[in-house]
């Protein structure tokens, strides 16, 4: 009866190491931000998994709210996130039901800035040259938490310079055309962004502290995701994309490659480093 009892046990544990290895198989549903800093961050994670084995999906989303509720619904299974300040309202609301899986990049930053030929360096010093301005700061969609955070910037320097709502792609055409014509502007703008790459700008400086410090990227999960995926959170933990990288790949972009082809571009050239990445023992 001894013999049998361990045999019947063995038996059971085998089963139990199938089914963890067989959860394992299972394909994987990566939410994402359709914007130029999640997109390659995005895309490097799916191609690395997939040559781990797994079958990745990518489902883009407008706003956070319908990304997070996807998320906690069980929907995706991860997702791309700044926590601590553009997306902290939706974790401190959700972060009962997820996890935080690991970091990928760090250094998201975002403000006001005019171009480097415009003779001030501090949002203090807006209001004395609001005619030079035309009076406004270019923005870009509302409901943003760039926007969001100019629109407070607006009220603690008490400045005389509307905010202007609008678009991204608004915002970049007038930058061009501004710069193109040595124009004084001011535009709400991030890091990373290609635009910071071509066109010569700088951050005003923000004594208030108004704008949040560099935010930090983590790729957030579903609770009970590293417990369901152990190997994959060991794979996707090894991922780390340097902000330079980000806005190199989204510079190709904008000068006539597709995101794709920028991704595999990347991937290419840094054969070495995801090689290391990948060095995890299989389960």
């Amino acid at each position: 009866m001894k013999a049998l009892w361990k045999a019947l046990c063995a038996a059971a544990m085998v089963g139990m190491t199938m089914t963890s290895a067989q959860a394992e198989e299972k394909s994987i549903t990566i939410g994402t931000m359709s914007w130029e800093d999640l997109t390659p961050i995005t895309g490097i994670t799916k191609k690395v998994l997939e040559d781990k084995g797994y079958t990745v999906k990518v489902v883009p989303f407008s706003e956070w709210g319908i990304a997070y509720a996807a998320l906690t619904k069980g929907d995706i299974q991860m997702l791309a996130s700044q926590t601590d300040y553009v997306a902290q309202d939706y974790w401190d609301k959700n972060k009962n039901r997820l996890e935080k899986i690991s970091p990928v990049s760090h250094g998201l930053f975002q403000g006001v800035a005019v171009p480097k030929y415009v003779p001030i360096d501090s949002m203090e010093q807006l209001n004395e040259n609001a005619d030079k301005f035309g009076g406004k700061i270019v923005g870009i969609e509302p409901g943003s938490g760039l926007m969001r955070d100019t629109s407070n910037s607006v009220k603690d320097y008490d400045l005389k310079l509307q905010l202007v709502e609008g678009s991204t792609a608004a915002m970049t055409a007038a930058l061009k055309s501004a710069v193109d014509r040595k124009e004084w502007i001011a535009v709400t703008i991030w890091e990373p962004s290609w635009m910071m790459q071509k066109y010569d700008v700088k951050f005003l400086q923000d004594p208030k502290g108004v704008f949040p410090p560099p935010q930090s990227y983590y790729w957030i999960g579903k609770k009970g995701f590293s417990a369901d995926y152990p190997h994959a959170r060991e794979v996707i933990a090894s991922i780390y994309v340097p902000l330079a990288d980000i806005t190199a790949m989204n510079s190709a972009v904008n000068d006539g490659k597709t995101m794709d082809e920028a991704i595999a571009a990347w991937t290419e050239s840094h054969a070495d480093l995801i090689k290391r990445w990948e060095n995890i023992k299989s389960e």
